[in-house]
């Protein structure tokens, strides 16, 4: 399956709407789940899928990603390509380039002219498109059947959500036969309750041939603003494929809340053995229902609890004092709560400081 098929993630995102927790690291690198970080999932997926390497599209603070990923995800048969800088890692002599010249990336289907060279060739029939900041798990291989099959231009990835969110995502509709009919990007007025679930699978020479065709017009430089709706007035033949189970795109430090609540609601959006675990990988983790001091939470083998932990996440290395509460909570890696602490719906970042967030019910489901 992985044959002809060029995997590219989308990993440019400051974290500027995550406000205290996304300060100081890169939002693909922000810590999710109590065993991982976001960028984890879609390369578990492209792993899981028998794609065994991913080309990464960043710009921003690109050597500490790269950093990072060379030491969590290069191994026996699988890899992320590094594009330009890839040959230094490989050869392991730590020097790179200077980064190409010319003006910043200013969106997503920049990313991609951008690595052109390494996105495109001879031997490339596909290119699936991912983002590093979405929570889902999702074999890619019969989505890239199905698209193979249809000889379609495009197959994008659709979820059926709550239309009262529809206005925060790309909205799709479709016909009776299963063609793209409407693409709107963030819709003031939603009239469909399908989003784009924003990883799709392109035919290679025709996702070329409108980058080309776009680049130097007036352009918004994004793929779900300027790509996608070139190939729907083209004519093109674009096909949707749903997305079952759990799907979230983490946009703002509330999602984020919001999604951990759902690990450890009575139905739980993703279990234990659906998180990468990068973080700490050698530590156990667990959801506990009820045991002494903890209550429905997701915990580290290594937690040290001094108090009540309830409805709540922790990483490895998480601290809570002698008779400290924490409900509806997230404890990133090594937090530590102080003794007779009384803390609610709030991330507790490594250096003890507090981030509080709008109090929400441990629902699951995607973009509640």
């Amino acid at each position: 399956m992985a044959d002809g098929v060029r995997t590219a993630l989308l990993a440019g995102g400051e974290g500027r709407r995550m406000g205290p927790l996304g300060h100081g690291r890169l939002k693909p690198l922000v810590p999710f789940g109590g065993a991982g970080r976001l960028i984890d999932f879609s390369l578990a997926n492209a792993e899981a899928s028998g794609l065994g390497e991913v080309l990464l599209l960043s710009q921003y603070e690109e050597r500490q990603l790269m950093d990072d990923l060379y030491r969590t995800w290069w191994r026996q048969g699988f890899r992320v390509h590094f594009g330009p800088y890839d040959r230094a890692y490989r050869e392991g002599t730590g020097y790179l380039p200077p980064p190409p010249g010319g003006t910043p990336e200013r969106g997503t289907a920049d990313a991609l002219i951008r690595k052109a060279p390494y996105l495109f060739g001879p031997d490339i029939s596909e290119v699936l498109v991912l983002h590093a900041d979405h929570v889902y798990r999702f074999d890619y291989g019969p989505l890239i059947a199905a698209h193979r099959r249809s000889g379609a231009a495009l197959t994008l990835a659709y979820q059926r959500i709550d239309r009262r969110y529809v206005h925060l995502f790309g909205m799709v509709d479709f016909d009776p036969a299963g063609r793209l009919t409407a693409f709107v990007e963030k819709p003031a007025e939603p009239t469909s309750d399908l989003v784009f679930a924003a990883f799709c699978v392109f035919d290679a020479a025709r996702l070329h041939h409108y980058l080309e065709r776009l680049d130097g017009t007036d352009w918004q430089h994004d793929i779900s603003r300027d790509v996608i709706p070139a190939m729907l007035a083209g004519g093109e033949l674009i096909l949707g494929h749903e997305v079952p189970g759990h799907w979230e795109d983490i946009g703002t430090v509330d999602r984020y809340h919001r999604a951990h609540l759902a690990l450890v609601a009575e139905q739980p959006s993703l279990t234990v053995g659906q998180l990468p675990c990068t973080i700490r990988p050698e530590v156990p983790r667990a959801v506990v229902g009820s045991a002494p001091g903890v209550s429905r939470s997701l915990v580290p083998a290594d937690l040290v609890n001094g108090g009540l932990l309830e409805h709540s996440v922790a990483f490895p290395g998480a601290r809570i004092g002698a008779g400290a509460r924490v409900r509806r909570s997230v404890l990133l890696p090594g937090a530590e709560v102080p003794d007779g602490a009384d803390i609610d719906s709030a991330i507790v970042l490594e250096d003890g400081t507090v981030q509080s967030v709008a109090p929400a019910s441990p629902r699951g489901g995607a973009h509640v």
